[in-house]
């Protein structure tokens, strides 16, 4: 078991303040993710759950265990945690096998232990056939994995990684993802993830913890995020979207400098930004749409799977993503009729507040 509780924990390096309060629970066996932009605190919070960096304020437990607080700091190696950084860290002179035995030998575990335990962890990371190369032998894929089952073998409660995939070529990162998940589910722990790649988070995690600017702005499963998120930056940040400012009242919302309205039954009204993520707007050859707009199509790029469109409306250029097969019956310089099939609608504060609720 390994439930991590952060109580009101803040962290600030000289006056700049990373974390404000920050007050949540990692679950037993959860995969949780903390997810941001460069610089908002997210690393920060994985270094001070991990032990190198002390919190100004409050407190940090790991199963009940204070381990950080203004009177107690429990040093990382003894906090019963697994680390994987974002540079690999392994030993350039060591076989993968002395690699991964490390923590096991500085614990003084006899050598059958040791010997028994790195075979198990070299299989689960697909290491076995490498055990004798050294890192330089290695490709980075194999090199995080190495610092991975290094992380696993001392069989930790809690699992820390920082941003372990950003080094890899897209294709590697993408199968990583995959094999981080399995091996989660097999050991059965907890992980804590952080990253700036929303794919990633949507991938693997339980919940996700969006973060901004030191506070969090959503917690939430990987669909809840996407479909909901609760303000516009959560919004942005998390997939592709299309923010359009109007007005809302009698039923409707006049989108500004459109000179077109979509029906509208919420509870905003006056100023407002309606978020649409691009694969939930779809056309048609210039016909009425139950929440349609009138545009034209200035741009279509085939990428397989689907189609990436640029629609004109008035001025305003908004993107929408199509099947694949509206290739063959659309054109550039076509005039549609677009339907928004879900959206979501926000008071506008002129970029003054980004972190107000969805209505």
């Amino acid at each position: 078991m390994s439930v991590v509780v952060i109580d009101k924990v803040s962290k600030s390096f000289d006056s700049v303040e990373v974390l404000k309060e920050f007050d949540q629970v990692f679950d037993d066996k959860e995969f949780v993710t903390l997810l941001g932009p460069s610089g908002c605190g997210k690393t920060t919070m994985l270094r001070m759950i991990a032990g190198f960096e002390k919190p100004n304020s409050g407190e940090i437990r790991i199963d009940d265990r204070v381990v950080s607080s203004a009177r107690v700091f429990v040093p990382p190696e003894k906090r019963g945690i697994g680390m994987v950084f974002q540079s690999y860290a392994v030993w350039p002179h060591m076989t993968v096998f002395d690699n991964v035995a490390y923590p096991l030998r500085i614990a003084r575990l006899p050598k059958a232990d040791i010997q028994r335990k790195v075979a198990a962890i070299l299989q689960t990371v697909h290491l076995s056939q490498y055990a004798r190369r050294i890192p330089s032998q290695l490709s980075g894929g194999q090199q995080q994995r190495v610092a991975l089952g290094r992380a696993l073998v001392s069989e930790p409660r809690l699992l820390l990684l920082d941003e372990p995939l950003s080094n890899l070529d897209a294709k590697l990162r993408e199968s990583m993802r995959f094999e981080i998940k399995e091996i989660q589910k097999a050991f059965g722990i907890t992980v804590v993830y952080v990253t700036h790649d929303q794919t990633e988070a949507m991938a693997m995690s339980d919940r996700i913890f969006v973060i901004n600017r030191g506070i969090v702005q959503q917690v939430g499963s990987p669909a809840e995020v996407y479909r909901r998120p609760a303000n516009q930056f959560v919004a942005d940040f998390v997939g592709k979207v299309n923010f359009l400012r109007g007005a809302a009242g009698s039923g409707r919302i006049n989108l500004r400098g459109m000179d077109q309205s979509i029906p509208y039954d919420g509870t905003c009204a006056g100023d407002v930004v309606v978020a649409v993520r691009p694969e939930n707007i779809s056309f048609a050859a210039d016909a009425p749409a139950p929440a349609g707009l009138r545009g034209k199509i200035t741009g279509m790029f085939y990428l397989g799977d689907i189609n990436d469109c640029r629609v004109d409306i008035n001025g305003e250029t908004i993107r929408v993503i199509a099947e694949s097969g509206s290739w063959d019956q659309f054109r550039e310089g076509q005039n549609v009729s677009l339907n928004l099939k879900e959206f979501l609608v926000y008071p506008d504060t002129d970029g003054e507040d980004h972190t107000r609720i969805v209505t």
